[in-house]
């Protein structure tokens, strides 16, 4: 059995190799073979990774629900000896990782946040973007508004940051989003604009509880040695 992360997939390198150092700072702490995938725009994509046939569970880097989590997914993982995670957000450790990303820009706790997610049409992602809002709200111990870079569900980015705000990216990676979100919210006004959320210990942490919940899934029990 191994571990497969599965990243959306950039452009950029450095947005792709978060995903990688996921993947073996999990597999490390799982003790378990481990490999990153990507969805698109990235090699190695998760059709291949799984074509070999290999026993995998797979936690999707994915922080909200949609099409990717639904249908893409399912369809690379179809007949094949595969166990496969729900979307990685929203969840508590997502928002401890995000308000350390605010601390180490310099935003003072407990300032009112602007969380800014890529945005989906999904209804059900839209759901996940407001609770991951409530959920750094309870982290950061102060308000936080919810914005997105596209889609319905919340205002966009240009609408939602005001002069002077502090900017949460709820994003994983560097990319093509991350730019936007820097670009809009610092034309809006923003004072700051904290990092990606990135490879931080308590994403690590959310990649193995899952791996392990879906190993015990499996019939495999848990591999956790640290």
């Amino acid at each position: 059995m191994r571990l497969v992360v599965v990243a959306h997939g950039t452009r950029q390198l450095l947005g792709n190799a978060v995903a990688s150092v996921i993947a073996k700072r999990a597999g490390r702490m799982l003790g378990m073979e481990s490999k990153a995938a990507y969805v698109e725009l990235c090699e190695p994509l998760l059709t291949d990774v799984l074509a070999d046939g290999q026993p995998s569970v797979v936690v999707p880097l994915l922080l909200s629900t949609g099409y990717h989590i639904n249908v893409d997914l399912p369809r690379a993982a179809e007949g094949l000896p595969v166990t496969m995670g729900r979307a990685l957000g929203p969840d508590p450790l997502l928002a401890s990782a995000q308000a350390s990303r605010l601390v180490a820009a310099g935003v003072s706790p407990g300032r009112p946040v602007v969380l800014v997610a890529a945005g989906s049409n999904d209804p059900a992602a839209s759901a996940d973007i407001a609770a991951a809002g409530l959920m750094l709200e309870d982290a950061w111990g102060g308000p936080v508004r919810v914005a997105t870079v596209s889609g319905s569900g919340a205002p966009p980015v240009t609408e939602a940051v005001r002069p002077g705000d502090a900017v949460s990216p709820y994003l994983l990676a560097p990319g093509f989003f991350s730019d936007m979100v820097r670009v809009r919210a610092e034309a809006a006004g923003a004072e700051t604009v904290a990092d990606v959320i990135g490879p931080h210990p308590d994403v690590v942490e959310l990649v193995v509880r899952r791996a392990s919940a879906l190993l015990s899934d499996a019939g495999g029990g848990t591999a956790r040695v640290g």
